[in-house]
């Protein structure tokens, strides 16, 4: 204790936080990964956050989603090499289909319910190499996916540093679902899960009752959300007030670098073809949350649940205030975040150099 007193008042000579003393917070990134959407944003923030040591970031675990996992893929050990860890993070395939969900009876649940956007459900699962897309800037040279499935990956390290493990989960939830269900013992053994997922107070955007990523795998949602474990979720609610626009997108791109050089090579015809083109921001601001809670202005307390009874409202997220279902969960829903402070850090962390410099 004496030994810790004496790190702070260093600390507090030097003009640092007594908390920057602390380790930083492991994380392991549960995605279905593409080269610069919400998943590629997100990771590079989290690389930066890794490189300056705010986080510990253990590892990239894939799950069909945005995209069939073999794509995702092809684009996750190519953003590892392009931002330079490829060495300390690895990235563990997961799961290739939902629990139940399933791409045959797509067609028919979207002629019943109407549909938005389906991720990997656009078309069939690719059967063949050449059928997956290069980044931009050409595959991975050297990098492998790591031997360990996504779900063990994520219950050796759960087991390896109890307590201490954040998952950050922003694609759909089988790959925690898997590792719950294969080693419930580390349940209680979990720092807390932070999402992207859901949509309480609006629309969802696959169909009217559903957000993606909790619509993609209902069942898996339902099994991890109600596991006895902190949790923090970003929903559509959130997401859909900070938008991506042309002044955010200058803002990158005034500055020099790989990363402003994908953005214009990936985003820069969508500005060239439209001005006034704007995206939702979705994995962005949970990543960003890890090390930037304060960012969060408005957030309720809720009991949480989702729908998986097939039908119109398969895939629907429930928030309940009272008289919630037995067996629910309480989850702090976040509403709004100081969105100049965000876009503050996001472009600063975007535009840092790559591969990245520790």
């Amino acid at each position: 204790m004496q030994a810790f007193l004496k790190r702070c008042a260093l600390a507090l000579t030097l003009g640092l936080s007594a908390t920057s003393l602390q380790a930083a917070e492991k994380v392991i990134f549960d995605t279905d990964f593409n080269v610069l959407n919400d998943d590629g944003q997100a990771f590079i923030m989290l690389a930066q956050l890794h490189a300056q040591k705010r986080i510990d970031l253990l590892g990239m675990t894939l799950v069909s989603g945005n995209a069939w996992v073999d794509q995702e893929q092809v684009d996750a050990l190519k953003a590892v090499e392009r931002m330079g860890v490829e060495k300390e993070i690895g990235v563990y395939s997961g799961a290739a289909y939902p629990l139940l969900h399933d791409f045959a009876t797509y067609e028919q649940e979207k002629a019943l319910f109407g549909a938005g956007w389906p991720g990997a459900f656009k078309h069939p699962r690719p059967i063949s190499a050449s059928e997956l897309i290069a980044p931009p800037d050409g595959l991975a040279t050297h990098t492998k996916l790591r031997q360990e499935s996504a779900a063990q990956f994520i219950v050796d390290s759960v087991k390896k540093n109890p307590h201490e493990v954040t998952i950050l989960a922003v694609g759909p939830l089988t790959n925690i679902a898997l590792a719950i269900r294969s080693a419930p013992e580390i349940v209680p053994l979990i720092k807390r899960i932070v999402y992207m997922g859901g949509a309480f107070e609006i629309p969802g955007n696959t169909t009217p009752a559903a957000e993606f990523n909790w619509w993609f795998d209902p069942e898996a949602a339902k099994i991890v959300l109600r596991s006895p474990i902190e949790h923090v979720i970003f929903p559509n609610d959130v997401c859909e007030k900070v938008t991506f626009n042309a002044s955010v997108y200058q803002r990158i791109v005034s500055k020099s670098g790989v990363i402003p050089d994908l953005y214009k090579t990936v985003l820069g015809p969508e500005f060239t073809k439209d001005p006034n083109y704007n995206s939702f921001t979705w994995d962005s601001l949970p990543a960003l949350y890890l090390v930037h809670p304060d960012l969060v202005t408005e957030s309720k307390d809720e009991w949480i649940d989702i729908d998986t009874h097939f039908g119109p409202d398969y895939g629907r997220s429930l928030g309940y205030k009272k008289g919630a279902p037995a067996g629910t969960q309480k989850a702090k829903v976040v509403y709004a975040v100081d969105q100049p402070k965000f876009w503050d850090e996001y472009v600063n962390l975007v535009t840092l150099p790559a591969p990245v410099k520790h």
